[in-house]
């Protein structure tokens, strides 16, 4: 059964401001309430298809705060370590569409409530029955001191022999790339999957050729080196060669959120013990769903869908 599997991820979350109506911001008058947060779309994709996920995190004592924490303890999350904190509200981020459909995201995440967040507050029994823990790198990017928490669970994961996987997703507007390479660096070494694009693993690596990113992947002892490339597939670099999956075709409304659903994906075929070609093609299927819908998660699939649109190659009825 799925639910025999805990997955942990630890991060913020935002309620995300989607415009009603395209152009610069400043001409927008009206928006839809959604929520976003890349750990926290991951820790929903995994519920959706079955497992148990378990999201650590903070959230202002507001009104956004509970929203947030409702829905994700709709979905089904565990939500046992996400606190309310007094004066910090929680983050908010405005989203602006042009005409050509290109987007701009506009933060709102000072003082955020993730900052109260200490590496005393992560205890040996927030691992407790945990299978596999996923760190991304926007929660190391929001401040320097997340990189001592997400320490402080990685060598308490290697000490209990549970797997990480890592997707360093990337947020230049959070920190710089010198920055996010130097944390890189530091958290590849406890890394078992490594889920990355290919843009963004040669952005962090100067890598170009296949040749050295295999060199890169034994160099930090990844078993799994995993690239995402849209609508171009994925493949995996794991035992000395690599195996690729094509992409499924479909009409793509919104790519956010696909990859962390892709994420969720791998997560799920790995633990499951699928052969890498049907764990490449399970996660491309999940991730190819999420971009059929508009909003961060609300295309994150079950896994009764993901298994229909796999095996027909047609988007379910929703």
């Amino acid at each position: 059964m799925s639910t025999n599997f805990q997955v942990l991820t630890i991060g913020d979350a935002m309620i995300t401001m989607n415009p009603v109506t395209t152009g610069p911001l400043r001409y927008v008058t009206h928006f839809e309430r959604k929520l976003g947060g890349a750990e926290l779309n991951f820790a929903i994709g995994c519920a959706r298809l079955g497992l148990n996920a378990k999201w650590v995190s903070r959230l202002g004592k507001d009104e956004f705060g509970r929203v947030i924490y409702n829905f994700a303890k709709g979905e089904g999350v565990d939500v046992s370590e996400v606190e309310f904190v007094e004066n910090h509200p929680t983050s908010v981020n405005f989203k602006e569409i042009s005409e050509s459909g290109a987007g701009k995201t506009f933060y709102y995440r000072h003082h955020s409530p993730i900052l109260t967040l200490k590496p005393s507050d992560i205890h040996d029994d927030i691992l407790s029955g945990v299978s596999l823990v996923h760190i991304t790198g926007v929660f190391l990017a929001i401040d320097d001191v997340n990189f001592s928490i997400a320490e402080r669970i990685l060598q308490l994961a290697k000490s209990k022999g549970i797997p990480v996987s890592f997707d360093p997703n990337i947020r230049l507007k959070l920190w710089t790339i010198e920055e996010a390479r130097e944390t890189y660096k530091k958290i590849f070494p406890y890394v078992n999957i490594l889920l990355t694009g290919l843009d963004e693993i040669r952005l962090i690596t100067g890598f170009d050729s296949t040749v050295d990113l295999e060199k890169f992947a034994k160099n930090y002892e990844i078993n799994s080196l995993v690239i995402k490339d849209g609508e171009k597939g994925s493949k995996v670099y794991q035992d000395g060669k690599w195996t690729e999956a094509k992409a499924f075709k479909v009409r793509a409304i919104d790519t956010v959120g696909a990859g962390d659903g892709f994420d969720a994906g791998f997560v799920y075929g790995y633990l499951h013990n699928y052969s890498l070609e049907e764990t490449l093609q399970f996660a491309n299927g999940v991730g190819a769903l999420v971009t059929t819908v508009s909003g961060d998660n609300e295309g994150l699939p079950y896994l009764e869908e993901v298994n229909a649109f796999i095996h027909n190659e047609n988007i379910v009825e929703r």
